[in-house]
């Protein structure tokens, strides 16, 4: 089975943001990356789908050259070859956009499995993996929480509201965007490091055409939220009442009880 993961480079999760000048996105100069989380479970359950089954797992990744520490990683897991999408100021390149770039870049693959992160951790959209299988044919399933790969079928669990859950079967060839802390990552051994120095990272150019003509939205402003601090004494020093103010203001303004 030829199953392709898509993978994008995010800034850390402990990294200190701060808007750029402009005020259209944050300044990435000083900033540390890492990879998207779910898209790290992504590549876990792409590998363990090859050892069940064989086959090959192919990383791709979209974004300039120092997302080929992430590719790097992916390959030192265990992942076969690796597809980078090259392009400079992709910051703000919406879903639809990124998914016909990515589509563009592995369509000669045919592979018979995709799986993508649910979401990423800068935007946030949930779009990308599901706007690909939609340009691709394929059916799709999102917010996966288990796969059961056989032949040329899928099972898949996914996660649904309050605590229900779906079990679903599909052929393939089919797209999933799959749930974090569903499995335990592997990470990279020194063997692992060692081998993906030999492996295989094909780069493509991101077609300018693909940008111009499939962006369909645009990003104003970015800013901080503003902070509001309120000081309310509730029950006028009756312990009591002030218990009883309180649990109200929880229930019915917070909402947390």
């Amino acid at each position: 089975m030829k199953i392709i993961v898509m993978m994008k480079q995010v800034a850390s999760k402990d990294a200190i943001l701060r808007i750029n000048k402009d005020g259209t996105w944050i300044e990435e100069g000083d900033l540390s990356f890492e990879v998207n989380e779910s898209d790290g479970y992504a590549l876990e359950e792409a590998l363990r789908v090859r050892e069940k089954l064989g086959g090959e797992v192919i990383v791709c990744s979209m974004g300039p050259q120092r997302a080929k520490s992430v590719i790097k990683d992916a390959l030192a897991r265990g992942a076969d070859r690796a597809i980078h999408v090259v392009g400079d100021n992709l910051t703000h390149l919406s879903p639809y956009a990124a998914a016909s770039a990515l589509v563009e870049a592995i369509r000669d693959e045919l592979p018979n499995l995709i799986m993508t992160g649910l979401q990423s951790d800068d935007y946030g959209y949930a779009q990308t993996g599901v706007i690909m299988a939609e340009l691709l044919g394929m059916p799709h399933a999102t917010i996966v929480i288990e796969v059961d790969a056989s032949g040329d079928k899928l099972r898949v669990k996914r996660e649904l509201e309050s605590g229900w859950y779906q079990w679903y079967s599909m052929p393939t060839p089919a797209l999933l965007t799959i749930q974090s802390g569903i499995s335990q990552i592997r990470y990279a051994t020194l063997k692992g490091i060692m081998a993906a120095k030999k492996k295989e990272i094909k780069e493509v150019t991101l077609p300018a055409e693909i940008v111009t003509r499939t962006s369909h939205q645009q990003l104003k402003r970015v800013y901080l939220p503003q902070k509001t601090k309120q000081t309310q004494l509730l029950g006028n020093g009756d312990a009591k009442a002030g218990a009883v103010a309180l649990a109200e203001k929880l229930h019915v303004e917070a909402r947390v009880i």
